[in-house]
């Protein structure tokens, strides 16, 4: 197993925003986390990546048998940990082009290809010589994100909200950068990368072979089983199905 996540409690400003959370990655193996707005998803990407505000009171997340509990966000990066943020920050002053290049180079990741073909990939020929994220819409923020992930070629990545506010042309962009993201190192099916896809519309589990999806509900797994099915019953009922079954688990 590459991510086991196991009754995570976790706290923000003394709220507990999590709640006894369970939930597993394998290798070479993509997952769809949903539920609606404020259920706790990003909060668990925040967790995972070891986001100081967000303070682990139980359980335990475990990284290829290794316990982060006490590793800093870098160290947890430098273990194959990514993630591309719903809303990242912007940075005036440093361009695109120059974080993608120091990223490239600090990771030794190249694989064989270069910068450029990202590039080419998302769209993103016009914003490497832009500041990250000053300025961006929404649809150039989530392929500057996922840029910034090909360049770092993380084992195990964490994809917040990919579907969130862009057009059908960016949606057609992110699903190619999602299944590069996937692709493995060096053609090695015994290499290939893990994916936590979070998701509060579904519309991308459309388009991504995602083998399991979860659904998150106040802070709690309300559900899981075979994405598509999940997908599916969340396009056509919503996630009011899935509360009332957790409400009748109580």
């Amino acid at each position: 197993m590459l991510l086991e996540v196991q009754d995570l409690h976790v706290e923000v400003k003394g709220r507990e925003v999590l709640r006894g959370v369970n939930l597993t990655v394998d290798r070479g193996e993509s997952v769809m986390l949903m539920g609606p707005n404020g259920s706790g998803k990003s909060s668990l990407i925040h967790a995972i990546m070891g986001h100081p505000d967000y303070r682990v009171t139980k359980g335990s997340i475990i990284f290829e048998g290794k316990v982060l509990d006490g590793l800093r966000t870098d160290e947890r990066a430098k273990l194959g940990i990514g993630v591309s943020f719903q809303l990242p920050p912007k940075v005036n002053g440093v361009t695109l082009g120059k974080l993608l290049s120091e990223i490239h180079e600090e990771t030794g990741k190249h694989d064989g290809d270069p910068i450029e073909k990202y590039v080419e990939l998302l769209n993103c020929s016009e914003l490497v010589g832009r500041d990250v994220n000053v300025g961006f819409s929404g649809g150039e923020t989530k392929r500057g994100e996922l840029l910034l992930l090909l360049a770092q070629r993380p084992m195990f990545s964490m994809i917040d909200e990919p579907d969130s506010g862009v057009d059908v042309e960016s949606i057609r962009l992110v699903t190619k950068a999602i299944e590069e993201v996937l692709r493995p190192r060096d053609f090695d099916p015994q290499d290939r990368p893990s994916a936590l896809i979070v998701t509060h519309q579904g519309t991308i589990g459309k388009h991504v072979n995602a083998s399991r999806a979860y659904i998150m509900i106040d802070g709690k797994i309300a559900c899981f089983g075979e994405a598509k099915a999940i997908v599916d019953l969340v396009l056509t009922r919503g996630f009011e199905e899935c509360a009332r079954c957790m409400r009748r688990g109580r």
